[in-house]
């Protein structure tokens, strides 16, 4: 069922807005972050990322334009990565349209009794991944 989801909803963002669910997530991140803009570890840690994976993937962005990285004034070897108004106009325009086709694919299929049903498993899964894994529970 992720896997499909995850698939169906890139490929409407996608064709809905011509970015990627991983740009979605970057933009989505940056826009709702202070000043638009985050160190890129603090950026790592809200999407829970490997390094590797976040330097491609906004190395990929900042060659569209959708993201600029700066040095970070507080610490010269850091980077801070901010959203440009073409990211932040991007992740605006698919916001509305994303939310809709998740409630389209997802809450909508489910009745008010599933939906507590999930919401009680996955509280059961996150505890359990809290005790087991705290190092990589969110």
């Amino acid at each position: 069922m992720h896997d499909k989801l995850a698939l169906a909803l890139n490929q409407h963002l996608q064709q809905d807005a011509g970015i990627s669910e991983s740009d979605f997530q970057v933009l989505a991140a940056l826009a709702e972050a202070p000043r638009h803009a985050l160190r890129a570890r603090e950026l790592r840690e809200e999407l829970q990322w490997e390094k590797s994976r976040l330097a491609h993937q906004i190395r990929r962005m900042e060659q569209r334009g959708l993201v600029a990285r700066d040095d970070c004034p507080e610490d010269g070897r850091a980077a801070t990565v901010r959203i440009t108004d073409v990211g932040l106009s991007t992740v605006r325009g698919a916001a509305q349209a994303h939310a809709a086709r998740v409630r389209e694919l997802f809450f909508d299929a489910l009745t008010p009794a599933q939906l507590d049903a999930f919401d009680e498993a996955g509280a059961a899964v996150l505890e359990r991944l809290r005790q087991r894994c705290p190092a990589e529970a969110p």
